[in-house]
């Protein structure tokens, strides 16, 4: 009965907050906005220089290396404001209220980073289409397109864990949005997303292979690009094992956010 409990106030919460979509749309599209920028401009050119081209793996274009750096970005590009999202409730008291309810704090935290990696889905769901436009030739199998699913969901909760932990210290709306930035670029810079991590600095190829998105887009590269699974259990485990990580300091952080 206590399990039943957990799922239903989870979903409770998951679907309050997909329910913000529904009210306002247009925050989709504007999200799109920098995706569509990295295919369309930044792919395209840097598709052209050969440097770029030929560090990929050989019988690839560059647009397919990118397009899952870029479907990972666009996610991240969701989850990592959720804090500002959860500042903005308890500046309106809805925070307030709904810590009011039963519902557990752990059940709460839970349910918006699910919402978050739901959301993300919708959200992917614009790049993919992009790509089918531009012709970038993806694995588009049930089995990959499932897979895909889960690791955007897994990373929606775990960069909202993130936000949610950073917005209990930060606590302003100002602070959230620069420390997400701040955390948002480095991310997806020194990860495997638009380049490969054997053509980078020593340094930085040591930062990438311990940057959680780097495992992200190579569980995503290898569902949607090179079909390679040999690596694809070690990325999912790190996958998990960093949202599990990130979610639970969120839910003991989280009454922090209200003091």
């Amino acid at each position: 009965m206590n399990v039943i409990r957990l799922f239903t106030d989870i979903f409770t919460i998951t679907d309050f907050e997909l329910r913000k979509i529904w009210h306002d749309s247009s925050q989709v599209f504007i999200r799109a906005i920098q995706p569509i920028l990295w295919l369309l401009v930044f792919g395209q050119v840097m598709s052209k220089i050969n440097l770029m081209s030929s560090s990929i793996p050989a019988g690839y274009t560059y647009l397919q290396f990118l397009t899952p750096g870029v479907l990972a970005q666009s996610v991240i590009f969701v989850a990592i404001f959720y804090g500002f999202n959860m500042v903005m409730d308890r500046d309106m008291g809805l925070l307030h209220k709904l810590l009011s309810t039963p519902i557990p704090r752990y059940s709460i935290v839970l349910g918006k980073t699910l919402s978050a990696g739901v959301r993300s889905v919708i959200q992917a769901l614009v790049v993919f289409i992009l790509a089918v436009i531009i012709r970038v030739q993806l694995i588009m199998t049930p089995v990959s397109i499932i897979g895909v699913i889960v690791i955007i969901i897994l990373t929606g909760m775990c960069f909202s864990g993130l936000s949610i932990f950073l917005a209990s210290f930060f606590k302003t709306r100002e602070r959230i949005m620069g420390i997400g930035q701040a955390i948002m670029m480095p991310l997806f810079f020194a990860s495997s997303a638009i380049y490969p991590v054997d053509i980078m600095p020593t340094w930085l190829q040591v930062i990438a292979r311990i940057n959680p998105l780097s495992y992200i887009v190579d569980a995503m590269r290898a569902l949607l690009v090179t079909a390679d699974y040999s690596h694809l259990a070690l990325d999912f485990g790190i996958t998990v094992l960093a949202t599990a990580v990130l979610v639970t300091l969120a839910s003991t952080s989280f009454s922090r956010i209200i003091r």
